[in-house]
């Protein structure tokens, strides 16, 4: 499995990316525009994210239209609505336009609401088909 943690939180990206480089190889962005960068390179190499985890307040481009823009690049890239990555928004924001539209104009698979803890993700990765039941302990 491959990983995309888009954070720009230093704290948050390092605290996933312990979590899940058990379990994936594990890549990084700061940022909207970065991440947009790195998957569309991740595809053209053939090395297609199975899964990311983005945060919804970043600078530059946040979340929500890097969002929508990953999931055009797949579009582009031939790749059906449904199959592509797995998309784990990860915010503060309790509840908002923000997260209503990230879960349900720009594609994502699921949210979860920071802080998170290693039980929460392991289990919404076991959820989302993408960790066998009983590998998360």
């Amino acid at each position: 499995m491959r990983a995309l943690i888009v954070d720009d939180d230093f704290y948050s990206r390092s605290f996933l990316e312990y979590i899940l480089h058990p379990y994936a190889k594990c890549d990084a962005a700061v940022n909207g525009e970065d991440a947009i960068m790195v998957f569309k390179k991740a595809l053209e190499a053939g090395e297609p994210y199975t899964l990311v985890f983005m945060d919804l307040l970043m600078p530059v481009i946040d979340g929500p239209r890097a969002l929508k823009e990953i999931r055009e690049i797949e579009n582009d890239f031939g790749i059906a609505d449904g199959d592509g990555c797995k998309i784990v928004i990860t915010s503060v924001l309790e509840d908002g336009e923000d997260t209503h539209n990230a879960m349900y104009l720009g594609g994502a698979t699921s949210f979860l609401q920071k802080p998170v803890d290693e039980k929460s993700i392991l289990a919404e990765l076991t959820r989302l088909g993408c960790l066998a039941p009983g590998r998360e302990g």
